[in-house]
């Protein structure tokens, strides 16, 4: 197995999102001693599914993360659970964002997700190009 790549017991994998998420109505709340216990309660997140952060950073009104996943969990399904249990914890030890945030909403109701690859689109095109033949021809599908 090539270097860099994890392992789980059944698969050999190289999966990363780029993901961002933002308070709702964009609100400048994440400082101080909110900022830090959302960076703790992400970083437990992460280590209880497995979830290694690559790199991160939690703004005044927004949260970047780099995070290596494991392909049984689905970005929404990750996101969902990041975002869930911040925002309920958050707002429990915190009672100044559940009297800003009524209705129990912390964080916008969308986010963003690209995938981060080491290898670039055309290099998977040319990849399955050069191995995906049956009999003597190149197995295409018809656009």
């Amino acid at each position: 197995m090539p270097e860099g790549y994890s392992k789980s017991g059944h698969a050999a994998y190289d999966i990363k999102y780029h993901i961002i998420w933002v308070t709702k109505y964009r609100y400048r709340m994440l400082r101080g001693e909110i900022a830090l216990r959302l960076r703790e309660l992400i970083r437990q997140g992460c280590e209880a599914r497995g979830i290694i952060i690559v790199q991160g950073s939690v703004g005044s009104d927004h949260v970047h993360l780099l995070l290596s996943c494991p392909p049984s969990i689905a970005p929404s399904k990750l996101v969902q659970y990041l975002k869930g249990r911040s925002s309920r914890l958050l707002q429990e030890q915190f009672p100044e964002l559940k009297r800003k945030y009524w209705g129990q909403h912390l964080w916008g109701r969308g986010y963003f997700c690209a995938t981060v690859g080491s290898v670039t689109e055309e290099t998977i095109r040319r990849y399955i190009e050069n191995q995906g033949t049956i009999g003597n021809e190149v197995f295409k599908v018809e656009e």
